[in-house]
């Protein structure tokens, strides 16, 4: 389901602006996020124009209305795909996934902000840009280790960096959920979690 401007998954990161009034959360056909890891929103008026190419099937609404010379919508606040779009099976190295993997925290000292990312071989020393190589690190942790090996620079690793598979990125970015969650998604976002007793 492509259109003019490339694969829709990446739609929403590409005006990241658009965003900030009236997002829409977009369901694959079987009612789940297409995405948790960023969470899948279109901007009301990519929403609203996949509403008229019906492309999808608005779920609920914001109270605001959008007009045109011919027309007259409520925006929409929660769309599901009519047709059901397949998961990627491989999640994609990325700064953001690199640093969602990691959950946002230095792996060597836990500190939370000010993060960069790190060879734990250097490069300097064969080491590659890999899942298995690359971790979350502050600048204070980085500029310490530097390009010395892990044993050199006195720094210990909390985990060991691996590739991370879709259903943990799902996990993670259900914690780390974005600034903001209109309450009309909350029913598909955490329908699926375990219940507190």
């Amino acid at each position: 389901m492509l259109d003019d401007q490339g694969d829709f998954r990446t739609q929403f990161v590409r005006e990241p602006a658009g965003l900030r009034q009236h997002p829409a959360l977009v369901l694959n056909a079987d009612f789940r996020p297409l995405s948790y890891y960023p969470l899948s929103l279109w901007p009301w008026q990519e929403a609203v124009k996949a509403v008229f190419l019906e492309r999808v099937q608005i779920i609920a609404e914001y109270d605001e209305v959008v007009r045109s010379q011919r027309h007259s919508i409520r925006i929409p606040s929660v769309v599901v795909l009519k047709d059901f779009v397949k998961p990627q099976k491989r999640v994609a190295f990325t700064r953001f996934n690199l640093f969602l993997r990691d959950e946002f925290c230095c792996q060597y000292c836990g500190a939370k902000g000010d993060l960069t990312f790190d060879h734990v071989i250097p490069r300097s020393r064969g080491g590659i840009t890999s899942w298995e190589n690359v971790v979350a690190a502050c600048s204070p942790c980085n500029l310490k280790k530097a390009n010395k090996s892990l044993r050199n620079s006195g720094l210990k690793l909390r985990r060991p960096p691996r590739r991370p598979m879709p259903e943990e990125m799902h996990a993670v970015g259900r914690r780390f959920p974005p600034n903001h969650l209109h309450e009309s998604w909350m029913d598909f976002l955490y329908w699926d979690t375990e219940l507190e007793s």
